[in-house]
């Protein structure tokens, strides 16, 4: 009976055992996607805060250098 216990054969594989691998892969997937988007959202805002920024420097030069008020649409 001891022999049984270190039997060289491999037990198959059960529907557990590969729903369960799957499911983590899923989740390891899933989390760096949503790294992923955070990232380019974190990245979109960013540009969005220098597009800002760099409109209001150019309203200002337009204001002491070019004479006048500029005209937003």
């Amino acid at each position: 009976m001891a022999s049984d216990a270190f039997s060289t054969t491999p037990a198959p594989l059960g529907n557990g055992y590969l729903q369960s691998m799957m499911g983590w892969q899923m989740a390891v997937g899933k989390s760096m996607l949503q790294a992923q988007r955070r990232q380019w959202e974190m990245m979109a805002a960013w540009q969005r805060s220098i597009g800002t920024v760099q409109r209001e420097l150019l309203d200002q030069w337009i204001c002491r250098f070019g004479g006048g008020v500029p005209l937003d649409g």
